[in-house]
């Protein structure tokens, strides 16, 4: 059976103009769904969360219920369409652990972001036999976000960068992570930026938008705002119906932002035997 999960969200609490709203991400849902169902997946099985309804908890209820009620052979799919940021991982004993990667649910000011420490709890009940596609178009650096003022043209000028800049004390440890090594006769690891997963050991396959150095955009395309990285993602899915080994998808993927001019490269993570097989199996 496949099954979806759909998350995009323009509205930030609060609800209505105010929030640090974005344009293109419903958008990006509504493709993504469309694309699916092209690619075999039933309506039934697709669950969208949008705006207000994409809180922090239902996010997480929503994906935890997804991945308890998997049975091998089943296959999964969760995309995000949204703000991604950076955050401080201070540890028990009040030292810096890390730098975690997070998205930003509707209520992130209020509730908290969901970091990638929240969803390896959530991926390691992942079933053995099941396949999952984790999907991000969001932004996990804050170092791109200073080249933002890059002299567009006047139709570029709706170009957003899909990133909340990190509050002052984890901003202030992003900026000397590279400076923070750990001697190595500690028991700490090196305190850089980490993926949102491991690569080895990865019992899904994910899929970025962006290098961990730069921001995801959103502009105008064809007169919808639409998220770059999911448009062309959506449009080489619908181009085969879902029948493409992921190292294609990959390749085509990054052509097609190269070939556009944006700003990005997206990247895609798994284990090695992952690459050329057929996505969603």
């Amino acid at each position: 059976m496949k099954k979806a999960l759909i998350v995009g969200i323009n509205d930030y609490a609060p609800i209505g103009y105010g929030g640090p709203d974005l344009n293109g991400c419903v958008n990006d849902a509504r493709d993504m769904a469309n694309t699916l169902v092209i690619c075999g997946f039933s309506p039934a099985k697709i669950k969208i969360l949008t705006n207000q309804n994409a809180t922090r908890a239902n996010i997480l209820n929503y994906l935890k219920s997804m991945i308890s009620t998997s049975v091998k052979g089943d296959s999964l799919v969760f995309y995000y369409s949204g703000h991604g940021t950076r955050v401080a991982n201070i540890g028990s004993d009040l030292e810096l652990d890390g730098l975690d990667e997070a998205i930003c649910p509707h209520d992130y000011a209020n509730n908290g972001v969901i970091r990638d420490d929240d969803f390896k709890t959530v991926l390691s009940k992942l079933k053995a036999g099941v396949n999952m596609e984790v999907i991000f178009d969001c932004c996990y650096s804050g170092t791109g976000t200073r080249k933002l003022d890059l002299g567009l043209e006047a139709d570029l000028l709706n170009e957003t960068a899909r990133y909340i800049p990190p509050m002052l004390e984890d901003e202030f440890y992003l900026t000397y992570a590279s400076e923070m090594e750990v001697s190595k006769s500690s028991k700490k690891s090196t305190v850089l930026t980490k993926a949102l997963v491991p690569v080895a050991g990865m019992n899904h396959t994910l899929w970025a938008a962006a290098k961990d150095n730069q921001v995801s955009m959103e502009g105008n395309i064809s007169g919808q705002i639409r998220g770059y990285f999911t448009y062309h993602f959506c449009k080489i899915l619908r181009a085969t119906n879902g029948s493409i080994v992921r190292k294609t998808l990959d390749k085509q993927v990054a052509i097609a932002l190269a070939a556009m001019g944006a700003a990005q490269i997206n990247q895609t993570e798994s284990i090695t035997a992952e690459f050329s097989q057929k996505i969603f199996t």
